[in-house]
């Protein structure tokens, strides 16, 4: 079997890569940085991370289920002891030995049935053909920036322009945009700033990340209920912890819990109920340091920060190629193209819940059905053709989802675990396994 390659070596590259070398599938993984971790190493090229960034779901929900974190690790870590649990998992499964850093993925293109794969470290650039790819580079690099209604004076930046509050010392600053990002960052400028706004398009439900000393997203977690019904529990439990958004001069908003990221973060509203934080309506009209809202309210900014959030990215692949739709490619599972056998998008998915070992299982389901196709399985010849016939289905579990661009590969959790154990335990039978000791452990979770 021709080698594979892997994009990327943050937690979706380097689960893809664990699970590749552990089916005896060859592969090369390439890493732009010179480590793994990417998005949670704030010191590489491509990360957006900012240093009060603590993880938004609690470490037991998030982690992968073969590789804990310690004890000692907070429940909601700080970016620095993901950076180092990853390096951890690195070295658990001898995951280094696979990658070549400092290199940047250039091209991928056909040639014949595989991939012709261009690479440049240190300014030299190298053509390889590869049996397959996956594409596991992430989904929060690329900045979606609007264009604002006029010219602005101040300094305009972007959320992935952030690292340290330092920048707001002094200056009259507005936010656009309340995502889990712009809500820690209003509330590290709270703390600096001399004046902080924040400007919201639409109404956003927000959670506390404790309950009775517990982490909100392992509360009942154990319990499977209705959809309509979580979503029901859920926004009353928003409202009696915290109260409704309309209570904080905060937009109501038009959707149900969930269909929507929610925001996990309960001091902005602190902060807003402190005076520190106002809420402003949409921007009208930009004129130099002066910024119109939609309801006539005028106000004088030094700085606008864009907390609105990203765009998928793969520049060094053609989009004719990831059979692209509208905000994203239209994928079965998010994951298999419908014509391609050997290219794989990984971690374009995301569902409140899902964390690393969601993105695991994934990873899984893929390596076992590139290892049963070039074996001739049964197994593999079916799930080939259900990724051709549903690639445009969407494993949403009935929820109706804003039509939004990140929005756009959200997936309902139940039913996407769901869909990813019916294959797992379909590709595994008649299978013999290829490595590990510690394979038993993850093979019997994702199949439960």
């Amino acid at each position: 079997m021709k080698p594979y390659a892997v994009i990327g070596a943050g937690p979706m590259g380097l689960c893809s890569v664990r699970n590749l070398a552990k089916h005896g599938i060859p592969c090369v993984g390439f890493e732009i940085h010179s480590d793994v971790g990417g998005l949670w190493d704030i010191d590489s090229p491509t990360s957006t991370m900012y240093e009060s960034a603590h993880l938004i779901s609690s470490k037991r929900m998030t982690e992968f289920a073969e590789f804990p974190m310690g004890d000692e690790v907070a429940l909601f870590p700080h970016h620095s002891e993901l950076k180092a649990y990853f390096r951890a998992y690195a070295r658990e499964f001898d995951l280094y030995r696979h990658y070549e850093f400092d290199t940047e993925v250039v091209h991928c293109a056909r040639e014949g049935d595989d991939w012709r794969i261009t690479t440049r470290c240190k300014g030299e650039e190298q053509t390889r053909v590869f049996g397959g790819l996956l594409i596991a580079n992430g989904t929060l690099h690329h900045p979606n920036k609007p264009q604002l209604p006029g010219e602005f004076a101040g300094e305009l930046l972007h959320s992935s322009d952030y690292r340290d509050p330092a920048i707001f010392e002094g200056k009259r600053v507005l936010l656009v945009g309340c995502g889990n990002s712009g809500a820690d960052i209003a509330v590290d400028a709270a703390h600096r700033a001399k004046s902080v706004d924040i400007s919201l398009r639409r109404g956003y439900y927000f959670l506390p990340k404790f309950i009775g000393g517990k982490a909100t997203d392992a509360v009942g977690g154990k319990i499977k209920l209705p959809r309509f019904i979580q979503q029901k529990i859920s926004a009353a439990l928003s409202k009696f912890m915290l109260g409704s958004p309309e209570q904080y001069g905060l937009p109501k908003p038009d959707y149900k819990m969930f269909e929507s990221h929610p925001v996990i973060n309960s001091l902005i509203l602190h902060h807003i109920g402190h005076g520190d934080i106002k809420a402003r309506k949409d921007i009208a009209a930009v004129d130099g340091h002066r910024v119109t809202f939609t309801d006539g309210r005028i106000g004088e900014y030094d700085m606008i920060l864009l907390a609105t959030g990203y765009k998928l990215h793969y520049p060094f692949i053609d989009r004719a190629h990831l059979n692209w739709e509208s905000y994203a490619p239209r994928l079965y599972l998010n994951v298999f193209h419908p014509e391609y056998d050997n290219l794989f998008l990984m971690g374009m998915v995301e569902a409140a819940g899902l964390g690393w070992e969601g993105r695991n299982r994934q990873a899984e389901m893929v390596a076992l059905y590139i290892r049963q196709l070039a074996d001739g399985a049964e197994s593999a010849r079916k799930l080939k053709a259900i990724k051709r016939s549903q690639a445009g289905r969407r494993a949403d579990g009935g929820m109706n989802y804003l039509n939004l661009e990140r929005m756009a590969y959200y997936v309902h959790k139940d039913t996407y675990l769901k869909a990813l154990a019916g294959h797992t335990e379909d590709l595994l039978k008649g299978y013999e396994f290829a490595d590990t000791d510690h394979f038993v452990a993850s093979a019997a979770a994702a199949t439960r």
